[in-house]
């Protein structure tokens, strides 16, 4: 057994797995994979810890990808791009920006692996593109057996529109192959404005933006809104100091000093979300898209998102700022409020329906179940889908009756696995054992 221990991000699962193993290529993770079936032992790859379920907990076999982070090639005629597993998208965006290219949609993380993010279904918030999962087409997996397989549309269909995202579950994903479009800008407008009225023009908002997303503050009814749109330019950045002020000093050191207090002593959180929400002002500014997309979060929190029909966003919305005014909640952490149009990835949230997510955060070491409950009872009375990556208690018996394909590719995990090579805990409860 390793001496060494592995925890997420949030510090809500941890692991002390058999052995930790860095492989170098496709060809040492194929050497791991049957080395560990050799010594019946589970094999899961981590990513950079992010999630807070224990998709990546294992008791035998913990791979890193740290060493896993070429970009292969780029074709910039084609419009793609092959990078290895373990390449943090921050780092892929950096390459990319460099050739004169981007990513069309991202997630507002840019710390997580391109493996990592894909098979837990990160997504952005987009009105034409959806998650990063629907901007792949191609992967290159290890199998259970050992083998290299490649996946695409044309070549293994079934394997890739059910791998996709698939939690590392059908084989281990070694290099990922993503749509990529010329480098853009994006004008980002910010803009405080009363929830009231964000729910009823959310039709509106939606429409007129490529873009758009929005948190609103608990225990008040102010929101801070985000549109995105491309722009043909000139670049007009924040200033290094406006940019530090809200981002850094703001969004990050006072909010954590606000989320101590609240944490202390809760009866003031009402109060201090009242303040926090004043504290932003509105602002626009143009910049490349990557650095418009990703913010920086430094103050830990455990999270609970679910992706619901987008038809029921507003009623939702409403239940939600009912369920905290009334069930003596307190909740210092905004809910953030994203969307994505329909894709064919058989596992991912947003499959087959136009998408509304809507993500709930607490302070790390707060006490977050009864809230989490709560708002649970409320997603799933919509057929709502956790995200994969962020705590829920649904199991296989509930998810099958929101994934159209869960079976069909539980069946072929089966068929692919059937030792079990890349299942754990979670894996078995959510695909099925």
């Amino acid at each position: 057994m390793s001496n060494v221990s592995w925890r997420t991000w949030s510090g809500t699962h941890q692991a002390r797995p058999r052995r930790i193993a860095t492989p170098t290529s496709t060809d040492s993770v194929a050497s791991e994979v049957r080395t560990a079936a050799e010594e019946g032992l589970p094999v899961r790859m981590v990513g950079s810890s992010h999630s807070f379920t224990d998709t990546a907990v294992t008791e035998g076999v913990l791979l890193s990808p740290t060493a896993l982070t070429r970009v292969r090639s780029v074709d910039a005629e084609a419009g793609t791009v092959t990078v290895e597993a373990g390449l943090p998208l921050c780092d892929l965006n950096t390459e990319l920006s460099a050739r004169g290219l981007a990513l069309a949609n991202m997630g507002d993380i840019a710390t997580q692996t391109a493996a990592g993010a894909i098979q837990t279904g990160t997504h952005g918030t987009g009105r034409d593109v959806g998650g990063l999962a629907a901007q792949v087409c191609g992967m290159e997996m290890v199998l259970a057996d050992g083998s290299v397989t490649f996946c695409s549309a044309r070549h293994n269909p079934e394997l890739f529109n059910a791998a996709r995202v698939g939690l590392g579950a059908f084989g281990i994903v070694t290099a990922v192959t993503l749509e990529v479009c010329p480098v853009f800008l994006l004008h980002a407008r910010e803009e405080p404005l009363p929830l009231e009225q964000v729910l009823d023009r959310l039709p509106e908002l939606r429409a007129e933006n490529e873009h758009f997303e929005f948190f609103w503050f608990p225990h008040t009814g102010r929101t801070n809104t985000k549109r995105n749109n491309r722009s043909d330019g000139p670049a007009h950045p924040p200033s290094r100091f406006r940019a530090w002020l809200d981002d850094e000093f703001l969004s990050n050191s006072v909010f954590g000093l606000a989320n101590r207090i609240g944490a202390r002593a809760p009866a003031t959180v009402p109060a201090i979300n009242q303040l926090s929400a004043r504290a932003l002002s509105a602002r626009s500014y143009t910049d490349v898209a990557h650095r418009v997309f990703a913010s920086s979060r430094r103050v830990r929190f455990v999270e609970m998102e679910y992706a619901i029909p987008a038809e029921h966003a507003s009623e939702v919305l409403r239940e939600v700022r009912s369920i905290v005014d009334k069930g003596g909640h307190r909740v210092s952490f905004p809910v953030e409020v994203r969307f994505s149009p329909p894709d064919d990835v058989w596992l991912s949230t947003a499959y087959g329906r136009d998408t509304v997510y809507v993500a709930a955060h607490i302070y790390r070491g707060s006490s977050h179940e009864r809230f989490f409950a709560d708002l649970e009872a409320l997603f799933t009375a919509v057929d709502g889908r956790p995200h994969w990556g962020k705590l829920h208690t649904r199991d296989h018996t509930y998810l099958e009756t929101v994934y159209p394909h869960l079976n069909t590719a539980s069946g072929m995990r089966a068929r692919l696995d059937p030792q079990g090579r890349f299942s754990n805990a979670y894996t078995a409860s959510v695909l099925g054992s």
